[in-house]
């Protein structure tokens, strides 16, 4: 039963982390299955805490005191905490601890599990047996999968029923904050980033050929798109943007990808086909975008989570590079 427990806590960790990174990612309805994958995930390791803690109070009280004691006890904190900051995520009963909300507790609590996790393998690897493809082992995995499913269906019953705020969040996890008014929409960007003073009278984005300038945007041919900005900071509004679709200003005909620039060098490659589907916005809810929000003009991304509407734009350009040729989420 030892090596069960072990073994199903690292395959619930590694589904966890796989489908939370899936998660992050994708911002389109069928991220819903990634994101019900993961919270089933997470409560299944709980459910396994019981008797994870007596191997772990056994191997404490048989190992010598050292370096390993410290590192497994770190690997089961960081766990437990991972999982306490996704469920407050989840209920929305708590948002924000201290200077951190609780979406970026929880994510950087996972970063630290998982480099943990390996660690600890290489320690303590678990080497495969025959045994482990046993029926036995099978119906125990079955088990503990419907276990992890339904304990997902009954949490989110229970906040339905309590009215906890987390009841009414988007498919992807995030909580509704600002939707019809730009004004209590928040500020945030990539954490490489801050926000960007740019003097409208010296700004210019270069588009293929084009030189636009800010007094320039009156001669587009703007419209206006309700789309949802959907941030992996655990926040989603829906807005109305105004601004130009990308296929009237670039020629895409021979392009594989367009690359959309900021002035602080960070940079979102998307497929060709999609430029009639993007939008270099300059207004928001009827209103000019404020510096916070990408003034003077930022990319929306209907359909994408939030690290892809590039703010303060200062440069898009087509390319002959596939537009997944980049990293999953930015560096810079």
């Amino acid at each position: 039963m030892r090596r069960y427990t072990n073994l199903a806590l690292a395959g619930l960790l590694s589904v966890a982390v796989a489908t939370g990174l899936v998660a992050q990612a994708v911002g389109t309805e069928w991220g819903r299955i990634p994101v019900v994958v993961h919270g089933a995930a997470a409560l299944g390791l709980l459910t396994l805490v019981p008797r994870k803690s007596q191997i772990i109070g056994k191997g404490l009280r048989r190992r010598r005191r050292g370096a390993g004691r410290w590192w497994s006890l770190a690997l089961a904190a960081t766990t437990l905490l991972t999982v306490a900051t996704g469920i407050a995520q989840m209920s929305g009963a708590v948002t924000r601890l201290g200077p951190l909300t609780t979406i970026q507790l929880h994510i950087g609590s996972a970063v630290a599990t998982a480099a943990l996790a390996v660690a600890h393998y290489v320690r303590h690897p678990v080497r495969p047996r025959r045994t482990d493809l046993s029926r036995r082992t099978f119906l125990r995995t079955a088990v503990l999968g419907i276990g992890s499913g339904m304990a997902w269906v009954g949490a989110e019953g229970i906040a339905r029923v309590a009215g906890w705020p987390g009841a009414g969040r988007r498919f992807t996890g995030s909580h509704e904050r600002g939707s019809g008014d730009p004004a209590a929409m928040p500020a945030t960007q990539w954490f490489t980033d801050e926000i960007q003073r740019i003097d409208p009278d010296r700004w210019e984005v270069q588009v293929g050929d084009l030189t636009l300038t800010n007094d320039d945007v009156t001669t587009l041919p703007v419209e206006t798109v309700t789309a949802t900005l959907d941030c992996t900071s655990g926040w989603y509004a829906e807005q109305e943007w105004r601004g130009v679709r990308l296929d009237r200003l670039l020629d895409v005909s021979e392009a594989a990808s367009i690359e959309v620039r900021s002035v602080t060098g960070y940079s979102r490659r998307f497929p060709a086909g999609d430029a009639s589907r993007l939008w270099l916005a300059f207004d928001v809810g009827g209103a000019p975008l404020s510096a916070g929000h990408g003034f003077p003009a930022r990319l929306v991304a209907p359909g994408r989570r939030g690290f892809w509407w590039v703010k303060w734009v200062g440069e898009i350009t087509t390319s002959d590079l596939p537009w997944w040729l980049q990293p999953p989420f930015p560096l810079k």
